[in-house]
């Protein structure tokens, strides 16, 4: 199940897209990342976001065709938990899709009605009592790529682009010579292995996401092929504070052993789930149902929200419009900015 987010005119005729279903949204409440929240108190299904369903594409230049993006979201997480960032990047002019995870989030909601929910828990307890948490890091890892390889495969038949989204995607010029992938934590590992096995991946972007089948980042392997291997292409890892290269011995490896251009950032104040909408929809949720500034700080660091977003909003565009685009992104990715003073770039 996938979501394309894409540049659009005429928006205000269209209805405003939700961020989740009901189905989904159930399925979340019951198994979400964001600890802390008790189940039953919030109504997930009714955020709205600022896309809007169905409306028209915009229209490229004249020859010219829009790069694409693929997001793989966060292990138990639905692909809408990276609405901010997949927004911004259609809004700058790019075709985003938003891959699910079937079994791994925590609810897939298909056209049909059909709700399927996640497998891990259970999985994970049976690998923990076997010993096999290893097995079952490769496969979910394995099974992630697959999926993101079996969208670039259907990309690639008109046929299958036309039965996606008759009324959208079939007048969208996509620049096929222009893919990126991105996603957090096992996303982000997804997006740089998948770049690693697909040469149809052109640059990658990794938010937090551990490079080896470990269940903590600075545990030293077994590592990636990624990792192990390198890319000779554009690299981001961008890291909640206290994850870097220098760190990370899986992000180490792929620094050393990778020949493409790489570029490491550091959020001060961040934590892991700061890559995800939570930044923008805890500390709203925490204040409305009284829940201890802990459980907002755990989540998503001691970074003011407005100033995580902003600095997501630059720099992750700004990766893409260099690697992809080739665009002068007048010196924000060359070093320190007074105007986002929350990034460290790490050596």
């Amino acid at each position: 199940m996938v979501s394309v987010r894409y540049p659009a005119r005429d928006v205000e005729r269209y209805p405003r897209a939700a961020q989740l279903l009901p189905g989904e949204a159930a399925g979340f409440d019951r198994l979400n990342n964001l600890g802390g929240v008790p189940r039953g108190r919030v109504d997930w299904a009714a955020t709205r976001t600022f896309a809007h369903q169905g409306a028209p594409p915009a229209r490229a230049r004249r020859g010219a065709g829009w790069p694409v993006v693929l997001y793989s979201p966060g292990v138990g997480d639905p692909r809408s938990l990276g609405t901010t960032l997949t927004d911004e990047l259609a809004s700058r002019g790019y075709v985003v899709i938003c891959v699910d995870h079937t079994y791994d989030g925590s609810a897939v909601e298909f056209p049909d009605g059909r709700v399927e929910t996640s497998r891990l828990p259970e999985e994970y307890v049976r690998a923990k009592q076997e010993g096999t948490v290893v097995e079952l890091l490769r496969k979910t890892c394995a099974v992630r790529v697959a999926d993101l390889r079996f969208v670039l495969d259907r990309l690639e038949a008109p046929e299958a682009l036309e039965a996606l989204a008759p009324t959208l995607l079939a007048p969208m010029p996509l620049d096929r010579s222009a893919i990126g992938a991105f996603g957090q934590s096992a996303g982000g590992f997804a997006a740089l292995q998948a770049m690693h096995d697909d040469r149809r991946i052109a640059a990658a972007a990794n938010l937090d996401g551990v490079l080896a089948y470990v269940e903590e980042d600075q545990d030293p392997g077994p590592l990636s092929t990624v990792a192990a291997d390198g890319v000779d292409r554009p690299v981001l890892t961008m890291g909640m504070d206290g994850n870097d290269h220098h760190t990370v011995p899986s992000w180490g490896a792929l620094w050393e052993h990778s020949s493409g251009p790489r570029l490491d950032l550091t959020l001060l104040g961040s934590a892991h789930a700061t890559y995800t909408d939570a930044t923008s929809m805890l500390p709203r949720i925490a204040a409305r149902l009284g829940l201890p500034e802990k459980v907002v700080t755990d989540a998503i660091g001691t970074v003011a929200p407005q100033r995580a977003v902003a600095v997501q909003r630059a720099y992750i565009p700004a990766f893409f419009d260099r690697a992809l685009r080739h665009r002068d992104d007048t010196g924000l990715l060359d070093g320190p900015s007074a105007r986002y003073p929350e990034v460290r770039f790490v050596d």
